[in-house]
């Protein structure tokens, strides 16, 4: 297994499969993810054949790493860690497709794994960058049962109890607020 940090698509062609492994180190802004406090180095380790299409390179792997994410109810960072496979299908990018940077619109189901390339190598930390951002939930919990912050004074309910008294109503609500009343009437007479 080679320690290369790039995949070599030229390789490939003249050598056959390879295999590729390496720990690569990704700064939170990279991600930029506010639910990110920090990210370890991230283990990865691939394997890269030519495809049945011509120009398609199919890479599977797997990656783990650990970090802290920032709960979305009460904020505290807590651990978080994540060993997955993935399996990408790499092709050249379509003719016509435009700036390099342009995305490349998907038309059918089995295009979900396909990255479009238009340089013959790819770098193991963009593979790993995509595997942390894929990883990371949308809504971070610390916890199920997390409480979260008191909308009115920011307590954490979690490890105190909030000392505002009345609960806190949201106004945009304010016009279904007699509703219940409204169709409870209706259905009695």
């Amino acid at each position: 297994m080679q320690q290369n940090p790039i995949i070599d698509f030229d390789v490939i062609d003249k050598d056959g499969p390879q295999e590729y492994s390496g720990t690569v180190t990704i700064a939170s802004k990279d991600l930029d993810r506010d639910e990110l406090a920090n990210v370890a180095p991230v283990e990865i380790s691939v394997r890269a054949e030519k495809g049945n299409l011509p120009g398609e390179y199919i890479v599977e792997g797997k990656s783990s790493f650990t970090g802290e994410l920032h709960c979305a109810r009460c904020v505290d960072p807590y651990p978080f860690a994540n060993s997955s496979e993935f399996h990408v299908r790499f092709r050249p990018r379509p003719q016509g497709s435009g700036d390099e940077n342009e995305e490349v619109e998907i038309t059918n189901e089995e295009e979900l794994d396909v990255e479009y390339y238009s340089e013959r190598a790819v770098p193991l930390k963009d593979l790993a960058l995509e595997q942390v951002q894929l990883a990371i939930p949308m809504k971070p919990l610390c916890d199920e049962k997390c409480l979260g912050l008191c909308p009115a004074c920011g307590a954490n309910r979690n490890r105190e109890s909030c000392k505002c008294e009345s609960p806190v109503s949201d106004e945009r609500w304010g016009a279904l607020k007699g509703i219940r009343e409204e169709l409870a009437k209706k259905r009695e007479s």
